[in-house]
């Protein structure tokens, strides 16, 4: 699974809101996150289209959470930013057909969305900003492998 730029930017953004008790600016969400000011500002419309941040204007004005932040699972923010997790070719898992040797390869794709939601559904903005993650992270974080990149 590849996580694309526009996901890794929105829950940045949403973890720096998550932390501030005050609305922030899109310029400093991208100065504290160190993003793209273009790229951020649509990012935070899709957010605000998806109702996970509101904007005020004003002098007071900027960027908040629009719910509080263990109520934002980061599964819910990939889905809003890029669609299924674990799309074959654009298809959802269940939708596939495949003959032959290659039928079981359906359940092997079911599997691997199946093991992305126990970990993105069970992780929120908060756990994050806050530095207490679940057990459904730790106990693969846990294992030296996990860290370790493995190559063709």
């Amino acid at each position: 699974m590849q996580i694309p730029a526009k996901a890794d930017y929105a829950i940045r953004a949403l973890l720096s809101l998550a932390r501030s008790a005050t609305p922030m600016s899109a310029t400093q969400l991208a100065e504290e996150q160190n993003l793209p000011p273009k790229f951020l500002g649509a990012i935070l419309s899709d957010l605000r289209r998806a109702e996970l941040v509101v904007s005020q204007r004003g002098a007071a004005g900027g960027f908040k959470l629009a719910r509080p932040a263990d109520d934002i699972t980061l599964a819910r923010v990939l889905r809003v930013m890029g669609g299924p997790m674990a799309g074959v070719r654009g298809n959802r898992p269940e939708e596939l057909d495949y003959a032959g040797v290659a039928q079981p390869l359906q359940e092997v794709w079911i599997a691997v969305r199946a093991s992305l939601r126990l970990v993105l559904e069970h992780v929120t903005v908060a756990d994050v900003a806050q530095g207490t993650l679940p057990q459904a992270v730790t106990q693969f974080t846990t294992d030296p492998d996990a860290w370790t990149t493995h190559t063709p």
